[in-house]
């Protein structure tokens, strides 16, 4: 199993599938592990116009847990050596998406192979939109009918339980200027407009940070996530700006009311006459630490429950299910251009996961 674990994890890593672009040899791929169970495909086209798919996979009777993954990646940004290596060098596998998480998929997928009865929710988009986990929480017939009791969303938490995390909502502001030569006097740069509608956004970063009200202490750090990024769409120095946008992700826990934050920002968008756009996840998930499946995690693990302050596809999933955030390794190198996962951490996830299944 060890061997057929890190071919599997080493293949995910080997395939490009960054969130724009498609997932469809990822998805293959991990059917082609699934004889045995019934597998229900869920195509869609994401909005750029991408062909993408969701695989709910089953095998057993109703009334278990899934174990759910996600195949898509972030973005290569930064990377100096081939992102899709796939390398296994001294029991580390190299690559991007080896541990966020395409090899916790494949400790997954082994997991519930030696499974009597098990259920895979395996997702896309988790890194932008959560839209393949809403298309499972929405149209899957095969997840109805699994019943399920509960959810392992297996992100890497160092096997630790995760009972609760943050969700966002996702503002897009957006300015307009007329595009000219800079030098001519005739245009009008876009940025001007969106700077007001910055001080404003700072105020907010700002507050908080400070304010208690608006703060958590069940996670660390207690203050929300207020991430700013801009994008001037590839404008030259030389041209008037004709359009700039400012992105904002704004997390909060299920003890936090987003209400006033949307609001400042609603406010500070119409004094400045610029656009806003919200995107929003689903309700942030969090379980009691005496939940049926926190406990079940917990004898499963030998760990105490904790929060997390990132987001996961638990919040669209926790429609189907309750949740928990659960799986090998640690989020250290995510995200970063040196991503890897040690195999062992991936071995020792198997059996955890299974003991799950069968809880």
């Amino acid at each position: 199993m060890e061997n057929d674990l890190a071919r599997l994890a080493a293949d995910l890593v080997r395939m490009d599938s960054r969130s724009f672009v498609s997932n469809l040899a990822v998805a293959e791929r991990l059917v082609a592990e699934l004889e045995g169970f019934e597998v229900e495909r869920l195509d869609f086209t994401d909005p750029a116009g991408v062909p993408k798919c969701v695989i709910v996979a089953h095998k057993g009777g109703p009334g278990g847990i899934a174990l759910s993954g996600h195949m898509d990646t972030v973005p290569d940004t930064g990377w100096t050596t081939n992102p899709w290596s796939g390398e296994i060098r001294d029991g580390v596998l190299h690559g991007l998406g080896s541990v966020d998480m395409k090899g916790p998929v494949a400790a997954c997928v082994m997991a519930a192979r030696a499974a009597p009865r098990a259920t895979l929710l395996l997702t896309t988009d988790e890194e932008t939109t959560k839209q393949g986990a809403r298309l499972i929480a929405e149209q899957s017939a095969l997840a109805r009918r699994a019943e399920l009791r509960g959810i392992v969303v297996a992100e890497p938490t160092a096997l630790t339980p995760v009972r609760g995390h943050r969700a966002h909502v996702l503002f897009t502001a957006t300015a307009e200027g007329v595009q000219a030569h800079s030098s001519t006097g005739q245009g009008r740069n876009a940025n001007w407009a969106l700077i007001p509608f910055l001080v404003e956004a700072r105020a907010m970063f700002e507050r908080l940070r400070q304010d208690e009200t608006l703060q958590d202490p069940a996670y660390d750090p207690p203050f929300s996530d207020f991430n700013l990024v801009l994008d001037n769409h590839g404008t030259a120095v030389n041209v008037t700006v004709p359009r700039a946008t400012a992105r904002i992700k704004f997390r909060y826990s299920a003890r936090v009311d987003p209400a006033p934050v949307v609001e400042a920002m609603r406010r500070a968008a119409r004094a400045q006459g610029i656009t806003l756009e919200e995107a929003y996840e689903g309700r942030p998930p969090e379980l009691p630490e005496e939940h049926p499946l926190i406990r079940a995690a917990m004898r499963a693990t030998n760990a105490a429950p904790r929060t997390a302050p990132y987001g996961t596809d638990a919040s669209e999933l926790q429609a189907l299910a309750p949740c928990v955030v659960l799986g090998p390794s640690v989020m250290v190198t995510a995200h970063t251009p040196h991503e890897h996962v040690p195999l062992d951490d991936l071995n020792r996830a198997v059996p955890v996961l299974r003991r799950l299944l069968d809880a």
